[in-house]
């Protein structure tokens, strides 16, 4: 299927830049996916086994978030790589799930950052769209967190 043409006078979007950038929240989200997944997992103690159940429910929408950031970024021709570095559940509840809003924050900011170079296209509008729904949940994650550790 041909690239779609913008209408009338509208920036295009940066297939470069958005697959690059993409790519870098991708990773952060796999990053996260495998975090969350194993924190569900790992977490001990009550403040740890009170954050299990809903670890798990947000481990689900994580799963979806980053098979459709995959499918985006290879339907705009880029194709994922991710290396999600090691990580270590192991610690204080808090400490750990504190660890994990901070990463929370830096996929946010990753995402936030594919959003300048989608253009103003109609697939720009569908990117657009599907990022600012990832972080809006993200968003709420986190300050579903950061409300049990206050």
């Amino acid at each position: 299927m041909p690239d779609q043409e913008p209408a009338d006078d509208r920036e295009p979007m940066d297939e470069t830049a958005v697959r690059k950038a993409l790519g870098k929240a991708l990773a952060l989200q796999a990053r996260s996916l495998v975090e969350m997944t194993l924190l569900a997992g790992a977490l001990t103690g009550m403040p740890g086994v009170g954050a299990k159940n809903q670890l798990r429910q947000f481990v689900q929408h994580e799963l979806e978030d980053t098979y459709l950031l995959t499918e985006k970024l290879t339907a705009l021709g880029g194709a994922p790589k991710v290396e999600v570095g090691v990580l270590e559940p192991a610690g204080k509840a808090a400490d750990v799930l504190a660890r994990l809003i901070e990463h929370e924050h830096e996929v946010v900011a990753a995402l936030h950052a594919v959003i300048p170079h989608s253009g103003q296209e109609p697939r720009s509008e569908a990117l657009e769209h599907l990022l600012e729904h990832v972080i809006m949940r993200k968003q709420q994650q986190t300050d579903y967190l950061s409300l049990a550790l206050a």
